[in-house]
């Protein structure tokens, strides 16, 4: 047996074949950092599962004749002990990954994991700022910190994130030379993004997106080069998603914000407000790099019920009811 996470074990053919799939999510698919560690880390549980379930450590062989109960089994442990359903249905895409991988190598064949139904996830809509409130919260960002710098890189990030639509893991994995234009030293107003999937997307940099970004890099304390990370830590290292998260936090108790302020609402505010003012689905649904059009349209529902609530504050005989 060889130890693939602690407490428990795998036998030596399914661990060679972990590490497999693992490198070629990592070389062929080019996964993200993130998808790579949430896959691995939801495959790993249930495994875990697996061997309690069955009393030994899994096999390929084991996998194989694994059969509907023994996934509706491992997907129920998983609701009864609090996870969402949305983790539960990402958790069963990850096994499912594996096993159709395992069948495409010829290391074994089972369809029964694509009868698994998933766990129906509740559809949620998007909860953007107002347009007030986004604005108000680019210039309170850049007041919050104790550092001159610090302020002026917060301030550039969530004007990216609004200006741009961006995910906050898509600009933090932007460099220096990602985002300057051809003198090397001005902000460029194309920018090439790589989102999910390593999909790229060529998107317009608004002039005050460039003006915070040029503000910040002037200030920040660290070298600049082509190669240097865009968001810099204290350390000058990679800013960190976790404190990028934190600093929205400060800046939304301060101004009385909800906590539906994250800086994936400015992303979903970029999409709200272009739709608002009259934007193009179809160019929208390029602009955040939405594979499909019927994710974009979720911004649709947005404005309707906008305009229902509207409605129902405004209208006298809406009032009257």
């Amino acid at each position: 047996m060889e130890e693939i996470s602690a407490g428990f074990s795998v036998a030596p053919d399914l661990a060679e074949a972990l590490a497999a799939w693992r490198r070629w999510l990592e070389v062929e698919r080019q996964v993200s950092h993130h998808t790579l560690d949430a896959y691995t880390t939801d495959v790993r549980i249930f495994f875990l599962f697996f061997t309690e379930y069955h009393g030994r450590p899994p096999a390929l062989v084991d996998l194989g004749a694994a059969n509907l109960a023994d996934f509706r089994a491992w997907l129920s442990d998983r609701a009864r002990e609090g996870l969402a359903a949305s983790s539960r249905a990402r958790a069963l895409a990850a096994v499912r990954n594996l096993f159709s991988w395992l069948d495409r190598d010829g290391r074994l064949h089972n369809p029964v994991v694509g009868m698994v139904r998933s766990p129906k996830i509740p559809q949620t809509l998007p909860r953007p700022l107002t347009q007030n409130d986004a604005t108000d919260l680019l210039d309170h960002a850049e007041t919050q910190p104790d550092e001159l710098w610090i302020g002026l890189r917060d301030r550039a990030l969530f004007t990216l994130l609004y200006g741009c639509g961006l995910r906050i893991d898509e600009a933090l994995q932007l460099n220096c030379g990602d985002t300057l234009g051809a003198d090397r030293k001005t902000p460029a107003e194309l920018v090439t993004i790589t989102g999910k999937g390593r999909k790229q997307r060529r998107i317009p940099v608004l002039p005050i997106v460039r003006i915070a970004l040029l503000n910040y890099l002037a200030a920040r304390p660290w070298p600049t080069s082509d190669e240097s990370p865009l968001f810099v830590g204290v350390r000058g290292g990679r800013l960190n998603p976790g404190v990028a998260q934190r600093q929205m936090r400060l800046v939304r108790f301060s101004m009385g914000l909800p906590d539906t302020a994250t800086p994936h609402a400015l992303r979903h505010s970029f999409a709200s407000h272009i739709l608002a003012d009259g934007g193009d689905l179809r160019a929208i649904q390029d602009l955040l790099g939405h594979a499909s059009l019927s994710t974009t349209q979720r911004y649709t529902d947005i404005e309707s019920e906008r305009m229902l609530e509207v409605y129902r504050q405004s209208h006298p005989r809406a009032r009257a009811d």
